[in-house]
């Protein structure tokens, strides 16, 4: 058992990373020129963010919190503003592939490493098929316009017509207009009806989503890349369609839709952390520029804060915009900006917002595509994986296998999930990701492991011994004063008809972070913790907890299954396993 442990939780420290990483003939990417610089970086940053967030997910948010989802918007992005500190001291430090699961390796060990790995695959890989989703939802939108509209149920989810059909038949029974109901109800009750079956299995799936991910995929396998001006061209693009929206939606406000503020409380804006989180999820792509960036120690910082600030205010904006012109029960749709001005009989913009959407979100596939198998090669590259997921093509010089078998990831489940099931999966995977490596950060800082030579940024140390423990005081008595009813529910044993087990499996979560945020707090006073990784790691954790206990055990299931593959393949093939030399543990 205890050499178990101990093989496990071996790891690679910073310099014998960059020392293999220089000395070893396979590994791609060594040869990049390093010319991007701190505007190329922000570029970079605000292509990431903004693309399903603010053209899709931005409805789900503001469906379920109302107006107030614009004060998530600003939580969640300092909660990103920590993880963006801790990410740029790794990619500093560590200017090689493989992004969190690198730091990871280098932090925690192989075990969590793998864990992070695998984890990664559900932030890249399956968040994309919530972009190829609601890209499909604006294409359609866009057919629609021209006259050329597709069935339904060719251009929906299985799982949307099934839950919508459900509905609508409830309110119909009810003496409900059709009419009357929500429009993504009407949808799903349509497809439904007017889908073939095969017995009682109605043919519905999301064809334009197969089709642009195989599209993606196949750009990706031959090795297509952004230039820097390509990047700054759609960045351009992007902003100009945001900022019409809001100069142009402004007029169309009616401000009684603002009240009340938090139509569902506290509970209602939080149900929207998802849909928020992934809107923010994009920023941890530029630390994967790091080999290419002029001055990573400076820049990387730098574009990650300010690519959080700028979108921030435009989707706090946005936000407040879109909840002002429709009512923000109506916003429950895959195509939230276009929807809101077809509203308001302003065909022409939303055709316009259609159509930039289309070409934003096929971007963002495009770079997340991109980058998922270069993590697989990493992981492969170190034994965890077989070594088929780093073979790269003689000719396109990719990692055609793991390409390949991310696009087929991507593009099933595409066809038939549902856009708010695959986001709260990834924002969970995403989450946690963020987690580890706030937390890997106070690990480095314990091992003191710097490449000798090089200056590099580190999170700025400001001491947690006191300050954490006050913020601890602080914020219980702020609970206790304006949320005490939210605490009496916590205490319940009893929600409606519910009781006992049912009502106790969904505090667990926030019981669990209550007891890390103890021991980290404990840990903070008596060995001086560093407090922006701290916080970074709690306020993350605590997003995670709202994410409710069947993603949970969703997450943990996946999570069981890439244990298993593990311990049957890569802690045999590990090449820290095979190493002849010391390991470092």
């Amino acid at each position: 058992m205890n050499e178990l442990l101990k093989n496990i939780r071996r790891r690679k420290n910073a310099s014998a990373m960059l020392s293999d990483y220089h000395k070893s003939g396979e590994i791609a990417g060594t040869d990049l020129v390093r010319t991007l610089q701190l505007k190329d970086l922000v570029s970079f940053g605000i292509a990431a963010i903004i693309g399903a967030g603010i053209f899709s997910t931005i409805g789900n948010a503001s469906a379920a919190g109302g107006p107030g989802v614009s004060l998530l918007f600003i939580f969640t992005a300092i909660a990103c503003g920590f993880s963006a500190l801790c990410y740029a001291q790794f990619a500093s430090s560590i200017p090689v592939s493989g992004s969190a699961y690198t730091y990871a390796y280098a932090s925690f060990g192989e075990l969590v490493a793998w864990i992070i790995g695998w984890d990664l695959l559900m932030e890249y890989a399956i968040g994309n098929i919530a972009v190829a989703i609601s890209w499909s939802d604006y294409f359609t939108a866009v057919l629609n316009g021209v006259g050329l509209g597709i069935p339904k149920y060719l251009s929906m989810d299985y799982l949307s017509a099934s839950r919508g059909y459900a509905e609508a038949v409830a309110q119909l029974a009810q003496g409900n207009a059709l009419s009357s109901l929500p429009f993504n109800i009407q949808e799903g009750y349509l497809a439904w009806l007017n889908a073939p079956a095969i017995g009682n299995f109605k043919l519905i799936a999301d064809i334009p989503a197969l089709g642009i991910t195989a599209l993606i995929t196949y750009l990706v396998y031959v090795g297509v890349k952004e230039s820097k001006r390509t990047a700054n061209m759609l960045v351009l693009l992007k902003l100009i369609v945001i900022l019409i929206v809001i100069s142009v939606g402004a007029f169309y406000i009616n401000p009684d839709n603002w009240s009340p503020f938090a139509p569902n409380g506290v509970s209602g804006i939080l149900k929207g952390v998802s849909a928020v989180f992934f809107a923010y999820i994009g920023f941890d792509a530029i630390s994967t520029t790091a080999e290419e960036c002029e001055n990573p120690q400076r820049d990387l910082p730098r574009a990650m804060i300010i690519a959080l600030i700028l979108c921030t205010v435009l989707y706090v904006i946005l936000a407040l915009v879109l909840t002002g012109m429709v009512p923000y029960y109506e916003l429950a749709v895959g195509d939230p900006l276009a929807f809101v001005f077809s509203r308001v009989n302003l065909d022409a913009i939303a055709g316009i917002v259609a159509v930039s959407a289309i070409v934003a979100m096929a971007s963002v596939l495009l770079v997340f595509q991109y980058g998922q198998p270069r993590i697989w090669m990493s992981m492969s590259r170190d034994g965890l994986l077989p070594k088929v997921f780093s073979r790269i093509h003689p000719k396109y010089k990719t990692p055609s296998f793991a390409t390949i078998v991310t696009g087929f990831v991507v593009a099933i489940p595409a066809l038939f999930m549902n856009l708010t099931e695959v986001t709260d999966l990834t924002s969970i995977g995403t989450l946690f990701a963020f987690v580890l490596v706030c937390g890997g950060v106070l690990i480095q800082e314990d091992y003191h492991e710097v490449p000798a030579g090089k200056k590099i940024f580190r999170v700025p140390y400001i001491n947690g011994k006191y300050i954490l423990p006050l913020l601890m005081i602080v914020g219980l008595g702020v609970l206790f004063t304006y949320n005490r009813e939210g605490i009496d529910t916590f205490l319940s044993m009893r929600n409606g008809t519910e009781q006992g087990w049912d009502v106790f499996k969904h505090k667990i979560p926030l019981i669990g972070f209550f007891i890390v945020t103890a021991v980290i707090t404990v840990l903070t006073f008596t060995r001086n913790f560093s407090l922006i990784p701290v916080l970074g790691l709690l306020t993350n954790l605590y997003l995670m907890t709202e994410l409710g206990i069947t993603n949970w055990s969703r997450f943990l299931i996946w999570l069981v299954l890439g244990l298993i593959i593990y311990f049957f393949y890569g802690y045999k093939n590990s090449k820290l396993a095979k190493a002849e030399e010391p390991v470092s543990v």
